[in-house]
């Protein structure tokens, strides 16, 4: 029988751990079926999980089908809790990734799918909710070929169909498919494990429907991996059972594990430990039986080691890198009055050991702690679990942002460490790298000017220590640091004269470079009804977010984008408001980017670079027999080396960089003067004023009629809702899908045509565009006026303002297809034009507008 490692992951509250449920139900694993919402599920076993209804804990279970026996894990699906899914992937020889039939791609799934492509691990795809109205299963499998990858093949028709679908995705099962005329189920499963196929099944996990199904097709379709006679294995978590043992969670990836085993292996210092393994568990929920052999391919926890942690590689395996998913947010714990601080750090690092990724920050200075984690959720859960572990409360201030920096030119760096009898001088060149790239490490120094030995323990020293910058004391990320060259005495140097150098050329390097403040951004999906998507836009602009042009879902509208986490991190409350509870929204992190607000963040942190002692830039030189301190910015002039990265101009911006640069001037290059091309590129060349030129004729003097109107006074008033007629147009709502700038400039255009015809004034609103402080701001462009609203307020708002003021004196219309909108404006006087109407009145203009061009030809 086969043993496979399956994980199950999804976006939060698509079924995933009910999913669970069905499977060990059916496969009569468990005898009832339990519920999320009862709390009483098998998977869902910690107090908090119950309490709070979503998976926080990666669990395990056990359960056999005909030929094949799975250890099941159950990850979160929270985005607080991503780190713990992330860490589980590395065990996992397959996962079934569970979509919702009602909601189809979400921002977190998008997420999941990157860590699972990251791995390298083949999927399944279970639709799940597929009983509920609204799910839709071609909508479902085209949404997933056209976000996630083009491979995936409905698995729930004939076999014949199965074959023929699955043929398509890969030329080599093309050719066996026309030679042979099917596909054996080898050939699938081979697909499937090279990730060349995703298969989808359907069902109701709650209802238990299309479960049998999928069981089948695991059970067909997935294929054991061959593993070495050596000893290796993967933790990829430790936890605490009830009574305080130390449990280590790993995979057997090779040979066997006994009871009795000494393990050596190197802790997180890089310290070697040897420990014997006392017990052998394989849990199933809060069950576990014992063992004295652990197989190759099996999942078990083992009780007896200490100074292992998540992600370490024992035997042959390697540990894994570091981890795509990070903490954003930082936290100051402030404890009871009468709780020993250095205590509570002590059970701090008990569950930063459960949980690397909740990052504990000591700091010595004011003797407090700081804790770095993934949101609002995981915090509400920390302070729970510490209450229940450890039986006193804590609370938290100084929520914050974690930001890291960078740097934007090459500069090397050169520390000196030469007090009396001590020598050593290191040259560390500081590169930026893309976004993204992390810190990377190498060294180009010669073996005949420095002892690889020494070189070594550089690199020991370059890698050992969280190099913080020189702006806001944050940590250093996307740049590439390079050992270029070095000295040591024969006779004065010693081991810790290297670090003491090497750190100071570090610091020194980034005094030197221009610095870079990155904060973390969300990707987001934001689902609010139709009605709101303009107070959405201007909620998205005031954020400094980037966001994709509207999808309209039934009566509700989809926006996806990016936001900085600083400003959308608390938006949720603020949807529920204006929805009135229809709208919500879900956030993935997604990577560090430029800080749009740093002389701002940099003045809030206030670090002092000067004053942090124990990060100096600073050199120590050695005349007379004494030590001496030089400053960081004079260090240059007294280095016994000389420096390799001879002049800034020999170094070349990268080509990434350069490309980011044009894009951002690309986007800024909309002008006054290009529009005026596009006109006259449309129409020709005007040599009449265009107000004359296009006044309309009336037919009709409305004095005739016996009908008492009001007497205005002055030109008439037409008010546009710009981003309501962009997204209501199909001409413009097509441009805005690739650019929606291009859209609101062509908009522009038409409204400057429509005005030189119809002799109206004609003002163009939008929500907040181009707002860089707290003001509005008015253009006037060729014959129009452009408001962009100022901070929080809508083009709605702004319309209904001026319609109040303008109707007194002028006829007033207003061009809008917003239900709500249009019923304030005729109670304010004004008359409204649905955007249907209008586009047919502009479409008019324009015909009007070429036929007389072409009386001039």
């Amino acid at each position: 029988m086969k043993k496979i490692t399956i994980g199950i992951t999804a976006h939060v509250d698509s079924g995933k751990t009910t999913l669970s449920e069905a499977i060990l139900y059916k496969t009569g694993s468990i005898r009832k079926f339990g519920r999320v919402d009862n709390g009483d599920s098998a998977l869902d076993t910690n107090s908090i999980e119950r309490e709070r209804g979503i998976t926080i804990f990666s669990a395990q279970a056990e359960f056999k089908t005909e030929n094949t026996f799975f250890t099941l894990l159950d990850t979160p699906g929270h985005v607080d809790f991503s780190a713990e899914t992330e860490r589980t992937m590395c065990v996992l020889d397959y996962a079934v990734l569970v979509i919702s039939g009602t909601d189809g791609v979400q921002s977190h799934t998008s997420t999941l799918w990157k860590l699972l492509s990251k791995y390298e691990i083949p999927v399944f795809i279970f639709v799940n909710k597929m009983d509920l109205i609204g799910a839709d299963k071609s909508y479902i499998v085209n949404d997933l070929r056209s976000r996630l990858s083009g491979n995936f093949v409905d698995f729930s028709g004939e076999h014949s169909e199965t074959c023929e679908n699955t043929a398509m995705c890969c030329e080599e099962l093309m050719e066996k498919f026309l030679s042979d005329g099917t596909l054996s189920d080898a050939d699938i499963a081979d697909a499937i494990k090279t990730r060349k196929v995703f298969p989808c099944c359907f069902g109701s996990a709650l209802k238990l429907e299309g479960i049998e199904g999928f069981l089948k097709i695991l059970d067909s379709y997935t294929a054991a991996s061959e593993y070495p006679d050596e000893f290796g294995a993967k933790v990829y978590k430790v936890s605490y059972d009830p009574k305080g043992s130390r449990l280590t969670h790993i995979k057997v990836l090779g040979g066997q594990l006994k009871m009795r085993d000494e393990l050596t292996y190197k802790n997180q210092n890089g310290e070697d430990i040897s420990c014997k393994v006392s017990s052998i568990r394989f849990y199933s929920g809060e069950k576990f039986r014992t063992a004295d052999i652990a197989e190759a391919g099996e999942v078990c926890a083992v009780t007896g080691l200490t100074g292992s942690f998540a992600g370490q590689g024992i035997g042959f395996v390697k540990n894994s890198e570091k981890a795509y998913l990070e903490p954003v947010m930082t936290y100051r714990i402030i404890l009871p009055a009468d709780k020993n601080v250095y205590e509570a750090l002590k059970d701090m690092r008990q569950l930063e050991d459960e949980d690397p990724q909740l990052h504990i920050i000591w700091n010595e200075q004011n003797r407090e702690i700081h804790v770095q984690l993934m949101g609002s959720i995981q915090l509400a859960v920390l302070k729970k679990l510490i209450s229940d572990k450890f039986n006193y409360d804590v609370s938290f201030a100084d929520g914050a942002v974690t930001y890291k920096e960078t740097i934007r030119n090459a500069v090397e760096g050169v520390g000196h460490y030469e007090p009396l009898k001590h020598y050593a001088e290191v040259h560390i060149l500081l590169e930026p790298l893309p976004a993204g790239s992390g810190l990377q490490y190498d060294t180009v120094c010669s073996e005949d000017d420095l002892d690889r030995n020494w070189q070594r323990l550089i690199l020991t020293h370059i890698t050992e220590k969280t190099h913080i910058g020189a702006l806001t004391g944050s940590p250093i990320t996307d740049m590439k640091l390079t050992l270029v060259s070095g000295k040591a005495h024969l006779k004065h140097t010693e081991g810790g004269d290297f670090r003491q150098a090497t750190y100071r050329a570090i610091r020194q390097g980034l005094r030197m470079a221009e610095p870079i403040l990155l904060e973390p951004y969300y990707s987001y999906e934001l689902e609010i009804p139709a009605e709101n998507v303009g107070r959405a836009i201007s909620d998205l602009q005031h954020m400094c977010a980037d966001f994709d042009t509207p999808r309209n879902i039934g009566e509700m509208a989809v926006i996806n984008g990016t936001a900085p986490v600083s400003e959308i991190n608390n938006y949720q409350s603020e949807i529920i408001a204006y929805t009135h509870g229809k709208g919500r929204i879900s956030l993935a992190l997604d990577g560090y980017r430029e800080c749009h607000r740093t002389e701002e963040v940099t003045a809030e942190i206030a670090y002092d670079c000067d004053g942090d002692i124990e990060n100096s830039a600073d050199s120590v030189f050695c005349s007379h027999g004494a030590g001496y301190v030089v400053k960081w910015n004079e260090v240059y002039e007294h280095m016994h080396l000389p420096l390799s990265l001879k002049d800034d101009a020999e170094y070349e911006e990268p080509l990434e960089s350069k490309r980011s640069k044009a894009a951002k001037f690309i986007e800024k290059a909309v002008s006054d003067e290009e529009l005026m091309e596009i006109f006259e590129m449309t129409y020709g060349k005007l040599n009449r004023d265009p107000v004359r030129t296009f006044k309309k004729t009336r037919a009709v003097e409305l004095s005739d009629k016996k009908v008492r109107l009001p007497q205005y006074e002055g030109p008439d008033y037409l008010l546009v809702d710009g981003y309501n007629i962009i997204f209501a147009w199909d001409d413009l709502k097509k441009i805005a899908e690739e650019n929606l700038d291009a859209a609101r400039s062509e908009l522009i255009n038409r409204m400057c045509n429509y005005q030189g015809y119809a002799g109206c004034e004609l003002i163009l609103v939008f929500d907040a565009y181009k707002v860089k402080g707290r003001h509005r701001d008015i253009e006037k462009y060729c014959n129009i006026n452009i408001v962009y609203t100022k901070e929080s307020e809508t083009a709605d708002t702004y319309i209904e303002k001026v319609t109040h003021e303008l109707s007194k004196k002028h006829r007033v219309r207003v061009a809008t297809s917003d239900g709500a909108e249009q019923i304030i404006i005729l109670g304010n006087g004004a008359m409204r034009i649905s955007a249907a109407e209008f586009k047919k009145r502009c479409i008019e203009a324009e015909k009007a507008i070429k036929e007389y061009i072409d009386t001039m030809k």
